[in-house]
């Protein structure tokens, strides 16, 4: 990108009250920088090669995998346990303690002796110790109708009906994916200058890749031994259609709080990437791409499952919304000199069809977008320079947290809830305050009641006077002032939302994560969880590499039954 428009698009972004408010985050959608889209284009690109070193089962599905994952650089392998358990200990909750399946990803090789360790304690998940060559830890459940589903009919040399796996859109969903020195893994220190994941959660991302992977042989291979000769393979549309269903409650949401520089990293990436696409003029030869990924969302929104009426409805004025989009396309990029122009024009719809206009205008312009794939890691130290006055910080709070310093947190209503962790499983809880104990122990995730707070003490010293004075005198704003000097100068600082208020949903932030990691499928199950899909539409392993393989899996569509029908795989040749 040239000098002249990467300073144009410094001066475009959206502005940070429009993009960081809660409800433009839980409208978010995947893009071409979301985590999933980067793994993959890197596999792709640098030729990373996956082979299976061991395939321990027994007939029906039980035992141990290994998957040797080889890049230019490294060498991994992910150990797969699978586990027979009763439908009754199957549970997506924090508080379950078996699993159909559990897996880690290994720096280096695995011997009989580490093998032995970890079959000993990646089954118990956080009640074991796993040594720090383990990069992820993690575990899934089968989605049981869609497994027996799939088996019952490739063991009969059938293929299942897709609409009867649209429901639910995967195989394995997995309940936690662990990173980062948890549970005595790997800490992310030692991947900040490793070539392959050095940015943030793309081991995690691997990992539920090669799940994906693994979840398709096992289905594969339990045909075989059920149904022998006359077996059939899953045919790679329904292969490719299938991803990994993920179950994400709360324990997701404070990251995001307590992770400001890296949010504002990931979103001003993006919107600098989108803002990229904005600035440029229309094309004539990118109008028919534009309509077919119009189309696709459609049809996406159209197939997605989900139990949730609000949720429901959003996409169903979102799907009558593209179809106008759509319809009247050719008019209103006629009247756009720019992308910019149409993406205004859109600011009266919905905030579901603006952003799912904004992934699908970015898809159309990888030259443009792709740049910034390796641009989500930052410097989070927080910090206040020297020699700053009472004025100074006054100014950063009236321009960068209205949304706060607006707010009368002595409204009850404004401190409804409160967070705090709980002491058997160590995740985030949510209380009422005054009628669940517990808030004696609040987690400080309150921004803007600290915001507040410290305005209103700040209001009452002289403008002139040292911040240094106050602090010292006033030490309990420190941690808060660091904070709003640090994220009140960043392009779009901290996430706008009262997470105590007695309206505030967890499931913004929750999808706000999800979308950047590269989510797709939101079914909210309540306020406070969600399931999703990772990898849907995806390519397969085998077509990574291939010259045909195409970087366009933005709204995962179902295939259609009929040419299925038409096209019928016998039994493939993977050598399970």
């Amino acid at each position: 990108m040239d000098a002249d428009r990467a300073t144009r698009t410094e001066a475009t972004l959206r502005n940070a009250d429009v993009v960081m408010a809660p409800e433009r985050l839980g409208a978010m959608h995947q893009t071409r920088i979301s985590f999933v889209r980067t793994l993959i284009r890197k596999m792709a690109q640098q030729q990373w090669k996956v082979s299976k070193q061991e395939w321990q089962l027994c007939p029906q599905g039980f035992g141990h995998v290994i998957y040797k994952l080889a890049t230019p650089h490294h060498v991994y392998h992910l150990v797969v346990f699978c586990d027979q358990i009763a439908d009754n200990e199957r549970n997506d909750r924090v508080i379950a303690e078996k699993w159909d399946v559990t897996f880690a990803l290994v720096y280096g090789y695995v011997d009989v002796s580490l093998l032995e360790k970890l079959r000993s304690n990646v089954p118990l998940q956080e009640a074991g110790r796993n040594p720090n060559n383990v990069l992820v830890l993690a575990r899934a459940n089968k989605s049981v109708r869609v497994f027996e589903h799939i088996v019952s009919h490739l063991a009969k040399g059938v293929q299942p009906n897709p609409k009867d796996l649209a429901d639910v859109g995967y195989i394995l969903r997995t309940t936690a994916v662990y990173g980062n020195g948890k549970f005595g893994i790997a800490d992310f220190k030692l991947l900040e200058k490793n070539p392959d994941f050095e940015q943030s959660f793309s081991a995690q991302m691997c990992a539920v890749y090669l799940l994906r992977a693994f979840s398709l042989d096992w289905v594969n291979y339990l045909a075989i031994q059920r149904g022998g000769e006359q077996a059939t393979e899953l045919h790679s549309e329904l292969q490719r259609y299938l991803g990994v269903g993920n179950a994400t409650g709360l324990g997701m949401a404070p990251y995001l709080i307590n992770h400001p520089c890296v949010v504002d990293q990931w979103m001003t990436t993006r919107e600098t990437a989108l803002a990229a696409v904005l600035d440029g003029a229309t094309e004539v030869d990118k109008l028919a791409p534009l309509q077919v990924l119009l189309q696709k969302a459609i049809r996406h929104l159209e197939q997605v499952m989900t139990i949730n009426e609000t949720q429901q409805k959003l996409n169903a004025i979102a799907v009558g919304e593209l179809k106008n989009l759509h319809e009247n396309l050719v008019t209103l990029v006629e009247q756009s000199q720019c992308w910019r122009d149409l993406f205004v024009h859109s600011q009266h719809l919905s905030l579901e069809t603006q952003e799912i206009l904004a992934a699908c205008l970015m898809e159309l312009y990888p030259e443009l977008v792709d740049v910034y794939q390796e641009q989500m890691n930052c410097d989070e130290t927080l910090s206040l320079p020297s020699g700053k006055k009472i004025q100074d910080l006054l100014l950063t709070l009236e321009k960068n947290y209205r949304w706060a310093i607006n707010t009368d947190f002595s409204l009850a209503e404004n401190q409804y809830w409160f967070w705090y962790r709980s002491q058997d499983k160590e995740e985030p809880r949510l209380g009422v305050r005054g009628e669940e104990p517990g808030d004696d122990r609040e987690s400080l995730l309150d921004i803007g009641r600290q915001a507040n707070r410290l305005y209103h003490a700040l209001l009452g010293q002289a403008p002139e006077l040292s911040l240094v004075e106050f602090l010292v005198q006033y030490p309990q704003y420190r941690t808060i002032a660091r904070r709003v000097w640090t994220m009140g100068h960043k392009a779009m600082g901290d996430i706008q939302m009262n997470v105590l208020h007695k309206a505030s949903l967890p499931m913004h932030l929750l999808r706000c994560k999800l979308s950047m990691f590269g989510a797709t499928t939101f079914d909210p199950r309540s306020d406070r969880w969600v399931r999703v899909t990772f990898f849907q539409g995806a390519p397969l392993l085998d077509e990574i590499h291939a010259q045909t393989a195409k970087d366009d899996w933005l709204f995962p569509l179902l295939p259609n039954h009929n040419e299925l029908l038409n096209n019928e795989q016998p039994l493939g040749s993977k050598g399970l």
